[in-house]
């Protein structure tokens, strides 16, 4: 008879390789619900925006406080696109690591993003009002 190795997070609801099984999609995890499903898909689409008006501008995409080890993480539009695409499809995201030697001054937040965006819409709007 073989004996299985003896795990010591059996049963443990904070196993530090739980994120680690490649159980397929979905398995073991609550789907997304209507409204985060949602938020998803509303994130891919501002995601787009802000590459569109913030490549031009050399950043290479968006940082983000991570809550589980407390550290920032680094993401390139590509990248970040990916874990939110697999995030409606798997219903959780995908284990993450701190990028190599990233330069922060070429990475902003979420916030910034979605400020540079609206103040952007902002002059467009104001230069079609000024204009009429």
């Amino acid at each position: 008879m073989q004996e299985e190795p003896l795990d010591p997070f059996a049963g443990d609801p904070t196993d530090p390789t739980s994120a680690l099984e490649d159980d397929g999609p979905g398995r073991g995890v609550q789907p997304l619900t209507a409204e985060e499903r949602q938020d998803v898909l509303d994130d891919l689409a501002d995601l787009d925006v802000y590459e569109a008006l913030l490549t031009a501008r050399d950043i290479r995409g968006l940082v983000v406080d991570c809550e589980d080890c407390r550290v920032p993480h680094y993401f390139a539009w590509d990248l970040l696109r990916a874990n939110l695409r697999h995030l409606l499809v798997a219903g959780r995201t995908r284990v993450h690591e701190p990028a190599f030697d990233p330069d922060p001054a070429e990475y902003v937040t979420w916030e910034y993003a979605r400020g540079y965006a609206d103040g952007m819409q902002d002059a467009v709007e104001d230069s079609d009002d000024s204009d009429a």
